[in-house]
This record gives C-alpha cells, sequence and structure tokens, in this order.
C-alpha cells in the first residue's frame, strides 16, 4: 500500500495570518486551486450538518491562530509511560489518513484539517507547566505530524525549540513513513519518534492512505540508525472473527526479524477501546468493523504472549493499556 500524497484545492486562511510566513509558506508548499480569506476558522471547521466521512474523501485546509489553551490533560485510557503529569496537544485537528476505528469521527464533525500556525504561544505553555516540573506531551495526538512535515515544517519548528531544553518529554506518533523529512534533524533526548504497527493485512482493512507496514519499517530502521529514541505502539490490538491470533503471529516474526529490538526504548500495547453509542454510530458506516471480534479475550491474551516474548526477553519495558471494548475501566 502506497502512502497517501494528499492534495489540498482549498486552503482557508485566517485574515490575520494571510501574510504570515508561515502561511505563505504552506501555500506555497501546496499551491492549491483556491485559497480564501476567513474571518474564523470555526466559520468552515463549525459549520452544522457536515458529513465527515463525505469531506474525508477530499478536505480542506484551513490556517488559524488558536485562541484557546494548546495543553490538555492525557486521557486516563492512554499510556503515561510511567510519567506522574502527561498531556497531548492540539496544534493540528484531524489527520490526512482515514483510518476506520479512528475516534476524530466521533470527536469532530468536519473532517477538514486546521492547522495552527501561532506556535510560540504554544512554546509560551509549555515552559509554563515545565515550570511545574517534567512532563510527557503526546504532539500527534489529534493528527500525524510526521505525515505532513514536507509542508508544514512543524516538527522542525518544535526540535528548534526542545533543543534548548531537557524537558517535557515529547513523543511524536506516526503511521507514516515519512522519515526523509526530518532526516537532516539530529536526535535530542527529549523527543521520542514513536511508529503505530499492525499487521498488513489489518492496515488493508482498517488504515487507508497510511504507510505499508513495510515503509514503516524500514522509517523505523533509518530512525534507529540515526540514534532516535524509537517507542513501537500496537495499539489498537484488533482481533479479527477469521484467522484471529494468526495474523500477530506472522506480524511478530516479522518485527522480531527486521528491527534490532533492543535499540528500541520501549513499547505501548492497547486493545481496541471506543464510547458503545458512537461505536454502533459508526458500524453503519464503517461496516468493516463487523469483522472486528471485541470479546475475543482468549485470543486478545495469546497475542499478549506473543508481544511479551518479543520485547520482554529484550528488557523492553512494556506500558500495557486495557480497558473493555468501550472505553470504559476494566474492574
Amino acid at each position: 500500500m502506497k502512502e497517501s500524497n494528499l492534495y489540498f484545492k482549498h486552503i482557508y486562511v485566517e485574515k490575520d495570518l494571510k501574510n504570515s510566513e508561515s502561511a505563505l509558506h504552506i501555500i506555497e508548499k501546496i499551491r492549491p486551486s483556491f485559497v480564501i480569506e476567513i474571518n474564523n476558522y470555526l466559520e468552515i471547521f463549525g459549520r452544522k450538518k457536515q458529513s465527515f466521512l463525505l469531506q474525508k474523501k477530499s478536505p480542506s485546509l484551513i490556517l488559524a491562530k488558536k485562541r484557546s489553551k494548546f495543553l490538555y490533560p492525557n486521557p486516563i485510557y492512554c499510556q503515561d509511560f510511567g510519567f506522574e503529569r502527561s498531556f497531548y496537544s492540539s496544534i493540528v485537528l484531524n489527520c490526512i489518513f482515514d483510518c476506520k476505528y479512528c475516534f476524530l469521527q466521533g470527536m469532530y464533525s468536519s473532517a477538514n484539517i486546521v492547522i495552527f500556525l501561532n506556535l510560540e504561544d504554544f512554546f509560551d505553555e509549555i515552559l509554563k507547566e515545565c515550570a511545574r516540573g517534567n512532563f510527557l506531551l503526546f504532539l500527534s495526538y489529534n493528527t500525524d505530524l510526521l505525515a505532513i512535515e514536507n509542508f508544514t515544517g512543524i516538527i522542525h519548528r518544535i526540535y528548534d525549540f526542545l533543543k534548548d531544553y531537557r524537558m517535557p518529554m515529547v513523543e511524536i506518533r506516526t503511521k507514516s513513513s515519512n522519515f526523509s523529512s526530518i532526516s537532516d534533524l539530529k536526535p535530542i533526548e527529549n523527543i521520542i519518534l514513536a511508529w503505530s504497527l499492525l499487521p498488513q493485512e489489518l492496515i488493508y482493512i482498517f488504515e487507508d492512505k497510511t504507510a505499508s507496514l513495510a515503509a514503516r519499517i524500514d522509517a523505523i530502521n533509518k530512525a534507529i540508525e540515526r540514534g532516535w529514541n524509537i517507542r513501537l505502539i500496537f495499539d489498537p490490538v484488533i482481533v479479527l472473527k477469521e484467522n484471529k491470533e494468526k495474523i500477530y503471529e506472522k506480524f511478530f516474526d516479522e518485527i522480531a526479524k527486521r528491527i534490532s529490538i533492543e535499540r528500541v526504548k520501549d513499547v505501548g500495547v492497547g486493545n481496541f477501546r471506543m464510547n458503545k453509542n458512537f461505536m454502533k454510530k459508526l458500524i453503519s458506516e464503517r461496516p468493516d468493523l463487523l469483522r472486528i471480534d471485541f470479546e475475543n479475550y482468549l485470543s486478545f491474551e495469546k497475542i499478549l504472549k506473543n508481544i511479551r516474548e518479543t520485547f520482554v526477553e529484550k528488557s523492553i519495558f512494556i506500558k500495557y493499556n486495557f480497558k473493555n471494548s468501550y472505553g470504559e475501566k476494566d474492574e
């Protein structure tokens, strides 16, 4: 599967930003058919009666200023990797990929992508939080920053800020193979590059427009060779009603053979979880989700055994994150 090269025909830009260096850079990189001036991004992003799935076929790009905070406490159903404090950021809203299980479909009514350009305010907020001590910051919670780095340069700007500080610890999570877009950067200790991985059979079914497993592994190996902190993410672990755990047996064999496991920093693992009411709605629009066996805990445990055998013997730290299938705490 080839990773999508998304082309935006329309770019909306808030009038106060239309002549900013950041906006002009992105417009020059993309060269859209139309650049439309707006007063506030919510004029487009916040419209009523939008169809997320319909917009996903041809989303627009919106360049805006964020007028509220950038940092939010990490939800309890996400990994914290041992940090007492963890946050996620909202530099970009929505993703160029189209994963059928993605929670963004329930969070936003619009599939248009919003990029907030006032990163200096974001950096100020980070520094204020750092005054209280170190914390873990997830940069790609609502998007995939590496996938859009070629035209945004956001990771480069964040890198230039972070290289002068020892905190926070920042994770950049991706399903992209676009490591070449940051290959000019030297690794620093407080940035972790995290790749989300699934068996190729499941990528084909559920992760439209993303990089293939082989392409992700190639990118991981390039990042390892450059000396980056690497995190592998198996979240969600998806068990199908057919084939079950056999897909994962082959998958972890490939991971163990093709990646230098001993050079991986840590691993995150979690099961599929989603709000029950939203799940019912989503299944009607995404029928492939019916292929998931949400209650097959036996197969899930066998997959976890494969994970432990692959990583624990190499002394790799694994952070588990298990809830029931609908995102609620198990007792």
